[in-house]
Order: C-alpha cells, then structure tokens, then sequence
C-alpha cells in the first residue's frame, strides 16, 4: 500500500478523485502501522525489505521450477506475474540490485510469453530462452467477460508488460536451487492447455557447505568495519531469518555466511 500510494502520487495528486483515494490509502496505513506496531516487519525497513524479498524469491522460484518442468498453467503465470510487482514494491525501499532487476524483467517476458502461447493454443518451450516483445494485460484478463470490467480501462504501466521489451538471452541466468511453493500459492492443475504434464516431486534442498576460507581468515578484532558494513552485516542476518521463517536453509545459509564472511574480512 505504501509503493501504491507512492505511484499514485506521482501519477496524480492534485485531482479531486485521486486526492480522496490516496487520502483513504493515508489513513489505511496509518491505522495498520497502529494495529501492527510491534512487528519489526512494519516497523524496520530492512525486516521489512527482507520479508518482501524473500516472498518475491519464492514467487519467481516457484514459477520457474514449474516453467522448466514444462508444467504451464493459470497460477504459474500469476506467480511470474506477482513476483514482477513484489520487486517493483522493493522500490520503496530504495534502488534495486541487479539481480533483482533482472529477475522482474524476465518475471514480467515469461508471464507473457507462456500467457500468450496458452491462449493461442501453442506449446510454450521451458526454462530461460531469449525473450522476444509479448504484451499481457492481467487486469483485462482477470476481469474477462464480467460486467464488472469496463470497456473504457486504459491499462497502465503496472498491469500491462511492455509489448516492446529488447530482445535479451537470458540462458544464464541464476536460480538458486530447492524453490518450493511459498504459503498461501496452491498448485493448480492446468485447464485444457493442450500440454501433458507430469506431477514432479519437490527437489530436497541443497543446503551449501561452509567457505573453508573463513577458518583461515584474520579475526574480526584486525579489521576496521565501517557503519555501512554494520549494515549489511544485519542486512544479511535480516535475510535468513525470513528465508528460515520459510523453511528455506539453503538461503539462510548463504546470508549468514554473508554476513560472516563480511564481520571477519571485512569484504563481501
């Protein structure tokens, strides 16, 4: 609700309809920063950003897990689709890494591309392959036949993936291994696509082994950390304890290490 209100700012301030919307979103925030006011979520902003990246990381993994298996379907889509806007939020909390914006601009092609091949009867092909221009209004089709969508909605630049994305290869690009689901993202049997798939099993997670370079490394006493390394530090130790509240290992791993790595060295 913040990001939202904060784009509608920038859209539209001054008239009299969005001024009553972003009035009401105002006092909506405000009255959930009452009611939640003891959750560091809400309160911190790197608990915070930690939580909605994390949620963005299992989105876009679990999209992509069912991309390579080759199983396409409604929620999959929906999935590439939230984790795109989930990293547009990260915003809030200042400028995007580069994975980061990376994985929306593939998250945003592959929710259009694998959209559009089921509509028009074709057989999407798995996995990272080089994106082509795909164009996908989610609200217009969310809404579908209903009476309640009006025929005059112009899409914005939030519900409709750019039709003139350049094309890019993005074969290698990372996803870490042992995605799963995220609560609340139900699997969901395709409907008359005209693609077989398989039920696959969840891959056990793997879970990475200690650096052996940080047995041999000098003391935390023998290096000068600045502020910013306190921070990251934190950030890091922020990072896997919502990757824990998951049930996800393998991340919490990898962030502690982070975080270690950068409290004994001094470097990342």
């Amino acid at each position: 609700r913040l990001y939202a209100m904060q784009t509608g700012m920038k859209i539209d301030s001054k008239t009299p309809e969005c001024r009553k919307f972003l009035s009401k979103l105002m006092d909506q925030l405000e009255a959930m920063k009452k009611q939640f006011g003891d959750n560091e979520a809400i309160t911190q902003e790197i608990v915070g950003s930690a939580h909605v990246e994390n949620y963005a990381l299992k989105m876009f993994l679990y999209a992509d897990n069912e991309d390579r298996a080759g199983q396409f379907h409604k929620n999959m889509i929906k999935s590439f689709y939230t984790a795109s806007l989930l990293i547009d939020v990260l915003t809030v909390f200042g400028e995007l890494s580069e994975e980061n914006a990376q994985h929306r601009k593939y998250a945003r092609w592959k929710a259009a591309y694998i959209h559009n091949c089921l509509k028009n009867g074709e057989t999407p092909q798995p996995g990272p392959i080089g994106m082509e221009g795909e164009s996908f209004d989610v609200e217009r089709e969310e809404a579908g036949s209903s009476s309640l969508h009006s025929g005059t909605t112009q899409p914005t630049s939030s519900s409709t993936y750019e039709a003139n994305i350049p094309t890019s290869n993005y074969t290698g690009i990372h996803i870490p291994p042992g995605a799963h689901a995220p609560a609340n993202t139900p699997a969901e049997v395709p409907h008359n696509t005209g693609v077989t798939s398989n039920t696959i099993q969840p891959a056990p997670q793997n879970i990475p082994l200690v650096d052996p370079s940080l047995y041999s490394a000098q003391s935390a006493g023998e290096v000068r950390l600045t502020p910013e390394d306190f921070a990251r530090a934190q950030k890091y130790c922020k990072y896997a304890g919502s990757a824990l509240q998951y049930e996800d290992v393998s991340t919490a791993v990898q962030n502690l290490q982070k975080a270690l790595k950068l409290l004994i060295t001094g470097r990342e």
